[in-house]
């Protein structure tokens, strides 16, 4: 992206995101309910202690750069704020959902994205997975890239570009996403060690016919 957001306004997206999508009730959100979100022990990284004055802060830059706005809720009391990422980069649910868990998560491979999504957005397979993060790299102002393998982690790994992180460890250009969901979590070799077993259990039985 041209224009580089905080950190503490993307966990606000982030957020804004999420809770959109998991617990469309208690959306839009107000200030003490996206300073729980954000300041949330489990599914965050890295773990933050925000207090009001940031949140604030940090939708004003939201604001600044057409990511947020404020809500109107009949009967509601407090003022409540919503996301305008949707609008903004124009995402659908699945774009939104993958954008949301690469920012409160960081980096993650195709197969954790499916996992971590799955009370956002709906993806049958890997491939679906995949194929969302190639139209979201391949637009001609990128929202994700590539990262560098984790240790010890087979999967390549992707990360979101709405802010000044360091994309480690790049790779070829022959490397396509489509690549990473026969790489991630060592799939083939799971469907492989399945196939043999089964095969030497039919083996086995044929013995007894």
């Amino acid at each position: 992206m041209s224009e580089s957001v905080s950190s503490e306004a993307l966990r606000v997206l982030g957020v804004l995101i999420e809770k959109e999508l998991s617990t469309p009730d208690y959306y839009p959100m107000t200030v003490n309910g996206i300073v729980n979100g954000c300041n949330q022990k489990s599914n965050r990284h890295p773990v933050v202690d925000y207090g009001e004055i940031t949140v604030l802060k940090a939708l004003d830059d939201l604001f600044s750069h057409r990511m947020a706005g404020h809500a109107s809720v009949a009967g509601s009391r407090s003022e409540k704020y919503r996301h305008a990422a949707a609008q903004r980069f124009d995402l659908d649910t699945q774009g939104l959902a993958i954008m949301a868990s690469l920012i409160l998560r960081g980096p993650q491979t195709v197969g954790e994205l499916r996992s971590h999504t799955s009370r956002m957005a709906t993806f049958e397979s890997m491939e679906e997975v995949a194929d969302t993060l190639d139209s979201l790299s391949e637009r001609e102002e990128p929202l994700v890239a590539r990262a560098g393998r984790q240790a010890g982690q087979k999967g390549i790994r992707f990360c979101h570009l709405l802010a000044d992180e360091s994309v480690d460890e790049p790779y070829p250009e022959e490397d396509s996403v489509e690549d990473a969901p026969s790489s991630d979590g060592g799939l083939e070799d799971i469907r492989e060690r399945l196939d043999k077993l089964e095969a030497e259990f039919e083996a086995f039985r044929k013995q007894f016919e």
